[in-house]
């Protein structure tokens, strides 16, 4: 396979652009503070597992299906995803009145298959390696239709830096943004839309202490392969970083924190407690890192990227077990 050109940063046009594609299609969701007099930080939460799709997928997804031409969309689209941009493609796509395809991995969680199948959407499977060299490829050679790059594309890093923009206009004076870390766009979004206002706003990527991808490469300083058991959390902790979003993540993202499996359930159940919000593990982890990690930041905000959590798996935390 041909090495791909390496993503670069989105700038202030581009995401001015960006959010007004999404109008209309995205919800503006809330930031709630989380109130603990044990926290040496003032902690916010970005509840993007209430926008309707169940996460932030809708607004990168979104900004990528909506820049293309309408005449090149005839035969469809497609994504390779474990679950939210999948989901978040197949609801844009019916809202347009086009075929949406869903190029899943094994371990997809069936809440997201049954959110798939509901949107009327088909539904492929792939062996582990097969789908991870489609994610690679940007594409499967016998797919019809567009495939939708919800990590690479410039507009869908757009429509993830116009969720940076909004955590400001919500929440004012900030330390430190804290996201999880799947494909790297979404950190990498929010860090552009840092630079793009010229705002001190350090961007965190946060993973599992068992599925590390980033932290890996930071230490080695290029990607590497590295193991990954990222158990009950879907979406993050692949193998490796995509080689060509490495230059973005080592230039505009400020660090990693990482947590256990153990950890992000207790915060799965501290969102429930505390706020009546239900979380997915990778939505759960930057809640965990501020909550169980010392970072030195005073005032911090998480977003909760998704909500799409099998019930099984979700009781089974709830009960104080792991999954």
């Amino acid at each position: 396979m041909m090495p791909q050109a390496a993503v670069t940063a989105v700038d202030a046009a581009q995401i001015q652009a960006a959010r007004g594609r999404l109008d209309g299609l995205v919800r503006r969701t809330p930031v709630v503070r989380h109130r603990d007099g044990a926290l040496p930080c003032e902690l916010y939460l970005k509840l993007e597992c209430q926008q309707e799709v169940g996460s932030f997928k809708v607004r990168p997804v979104g900004s990528a299906l909506l820049a293309r031409e309408p005449a090149t969309l005839r035969q469809g689209v497609y994504t390779c995803s474990s679950g939210n941009s999948a989901v978040a493609l197949a609801a844009v796509a019916a809202r347009l009145g086009l075929a949406a395809t869903a190029v899943v991995p094994p371990e997809a969680p069936q809440a997201k298959l049954a959110r798939l199948a509901a949107l009327g959407a088909r539904i492929r499977p792939l062996p582990a390696s097969a789908w991870w060299q489609a994610v690679e490829a940007r594409g499967v050679a016998d797919e019809p239709g567009v495939y939708i790059d919800a990590v690479r594309d410039p507009a869908a890093l757009a429509g993830n830096a116009a969720l940076g923009v909004e955590i400001l206009e919500q929440v004012g004076d900030l330390d430190a943004i804290f996201t999880p870390f799947g494909g790297g766009a979404l950190a990498c979004g929010i860090a552009c839309a840092m630079r793009a206002l010229g705002r001190p706003v350090r961007v965190i990527a946060c993973e599992l202490d068992s599925a590390q991808p980033l932290s890996a490469a930071r230490r080695n300083g290029e990607p590497i392969r590295t193991a990954a058991a990222s158990g009950f959390v879907s979406g993050v902790g692949f193998h490796s970083l995509l080689p060509e979003m490495w230059p973005l993540c080592r230039d505009y993202l400020a660090g990693t924190l990482t947590v256990s499996l153990p950890e992000v359930a207790a915060a799965i159940r501290m969102l429930s407690a505390a706020h009546g919000v239900t979380a997915e593990g990778a939505g759960a982890i930057p809640v965990a890192a501020a909550l169980f990690r010392s970072h030195g930041f005073r005032r911090v905000c998480a977003v909760v990227s998704g909500g799409n959590i099998d019930h099984e798996v979700l009781a089974t935390i709830l009960r104080g077990d792991l999954p």
